[in-house]
């Protein structure tokens, strides 16, 4: 299969890349700077220098590659904006779906977040709504979800998978990454300011287990479907222990023993959807991936 790989150069892609190789793909990637298509090239892809705001040049990259399935892994996270990560997932979204209707491409693999539900009492599953009435700024980001779901749809193969947070190499959560900076007390953006070893329930994937999510997902029919692992945490228990692992400091004792009730939407995810189409995570558990190997 020809595939389109917006995003190539992040988090996922750069994992993505080497399983959709094995699998016997022709992959064209994307990335917005000449030294990303240098490396995507040594990953042994092609690889094309391009902004996905920039429509007419995402309708030349796409109409050229000629694909039969496009991926969109596109984010803008690298500086914790989450106005310009917004921006992305409205209009680069946009673009890319414009893009394949005018080249006739019917399949999509949309990367989305499984934190955007509204609140319950138990981990959330795809057929309940997102929170769309959320106040700022909350809103703003389930909003620009909402929007990169509704126009992914328009395709009529779209699969959108709302994954977990991740971690593992090139996250937010690796050792080398802002969290752990942020517990080590080091300047962090305006998404890590408050870490509190609270009651606030998430659920987390390993970037390998997400990569192998949306090669599964080229076969899966369209539609949500969260990428999450087994076991959804309170912060109050995974984040003294990321600290510990991270070398930085515990979070202070009247941190970690909050019970100060977490806002309903922190409820984590259910992947058995995900299951039973045959996707399961390596790393079942943050106990086992998150913490002890976060490699």
């Amino acid at each position: 299969m020809r595939i389109f790989l917006a995003g190539a150069g992040g988090a996922i892609g750069r994992r993505l890349v080497p399983l959709l190789l094995e699998g016997g793909h022709h992959v064209v990637g994307t990335a917005r700077a000449e030294e990303g298509v240098t490396r995507l090239r040594a990953l042994g892809i092609e690889a094309v220098r391009v902004d996905a705001l920039d429509a007419d040049a995402l309708r030349r990259a796409v109409r050229d590659a000629a694909p039969d399935a496009l991926l969109h892994q596109l984010t803008d996270l690298s500086g914790a904006d989450g106005a310009a990560n917004g921006r992305l997932r409205r209009e680069g979204t946009r673009n890319l779906i414009d893009a394949a209707r005018a080249v006739g491409v019917s399949r999509i693999v949309s990367q989305s977040i499984s934190w955007a539900y509204v609140g319950g009492t138990a981990p959330a599953g795809e057929d309940e709504p997102l929170d769309l009435d959320a106040p700022l700024p909350r809103g703003g980001m389930v909003g620009a979800i909402a929007t990169l779901e509704r126009i992914s749809g328009e395709l009529p193969e779209a699969v959108v998978l709302r994954n977990g947070l991740l971690y593992g190499p090139g996250t937010w959560y690796a050792p080398d990454g802002p969290v752990a900076a942020a517990l080590r007390g080091e300047p962090a953006g305006p998404f890590l300011a408050s870490l509190t070893a609270n009651a606030a329930v998430s659920s987390f994937v390993h970037v390998d287990d997400a990569a192998a999510a949306v090669v599964a997902a080229l076969d899966w029919p369209a539609g949500p479907v969260n990428i999450v692992d087994d076991e959804p945490a309170a912060a109050r228990d995974w984040l003294p222990v990321l600290a510990a692992t991270v070398g930085a400091p515990a979070p202070s004792p009247s941190d970690a023993s909050s019970d100060a009730p977490a806002a309903l939407w922190e409820r984590g995810a259910s992947n058995t959807l995900a299951r039973s189409r045959g996707w399961g995570p390596r790393r079942a558990s943050w106990r086992t991936g998150l913490m002890i190997n976060p490699a």
